[in-house]
């Protein structure tokens, strides 16, 4: 017997929080270059708000928070998925300062990307915690642990060191010499390290990849 409809929707709202967090690093970059007629890194991905990708950087973690805030399986899941949701949609309607030294800053601003930055790292926070904890339950009595599972939850693992290496990573880059942060863009690439790591764990929680040999019945993950 197939999956119910049910287990099939939570299936697809993973895959597609997986989707989207893979796919935004690569769409908001060629995009910026296309609008800068070169390619060139943003300061941040949440940088994208203040380019010509503004539309898609907000619809991109709406879209994010959306999907977790309509993701059901457990009930500490359904919490901690609704709050990432409400968060994720912070991110996407609370921009982050603008990066340009020309650009003049007010004590809203500041404020607002504060809240911004609070919001992102609390939203790769939980996003760790469900790799680290949630997405690596295992319980025998219930569903079989084959060696597909034991894989599985050693890329969950991998994936939430990752995030959590790259939160951590971020805030100290900015220590760095401003002509260093100019040319190597360490927050970019913190964060899209940590974007790309939960998306590859969402993909693998959705069964996109590292399926189980039949591919069907009770969610094995």
């Amino acid at each position: 017997m197939g999956p119910s409809q049910d287990m099939v929707t939570v299936r697809r709202l993973r895959r597609g929080i997986g989707v989207v967090g893979i796919a935004m690093p690569f769409v908001l970059t060629l995009g910026h270059a296309l609008f800068a007629g070169r390619l060139t890194l943003l300061e941040s991905i949440s940088g994208a708000y203040h380019t010509g990708m503004r539309d898609v950087f907000v619809g991109s973690m709406c879209a994010i928070g959306v999907f977790l805030i309509c993701y059901r399986y457990r009930p500490l899941d359904d919490v901690l998925s609704s709050v990432g949701g409400a968060l994720a949609v912070a991110v996407a309607l609370l921009p982050t300062a603008s990066g340009a030294r020309d650009d003049p800053v007010s004590a809203t601003d500041i404020l607002v990307g504060r809240v911004h930055q609070v919001s992102a790292a609390a939203l790769f926070l939980l996003l760790a915690g469900f790799c680290l904890f949630l997405f690596t339950r295992t319980d025998p009595a219930v569903v079989p642990v084959t060696p597909e599972k034991l894989l599985r939850n050693r890329v969950y693992r991998v994936c939430g060191v990752i995030i959590v290496v790259a939160v951590a990573l971020a805030p100290a880059s900015t220590l760095l010499p401003a002509t260093v942060q100019e040319a190597v863009k360490p927050v970019f690439w913190c964060e899209t390290v940590a974007v790309l790591a939960f998306g590859v764990a969402w993909l693998v929680k959705g069964e996109a990849i590292i399926r189980d040999g039949s591919g069907r019945g009770a969610d094995p993950s």
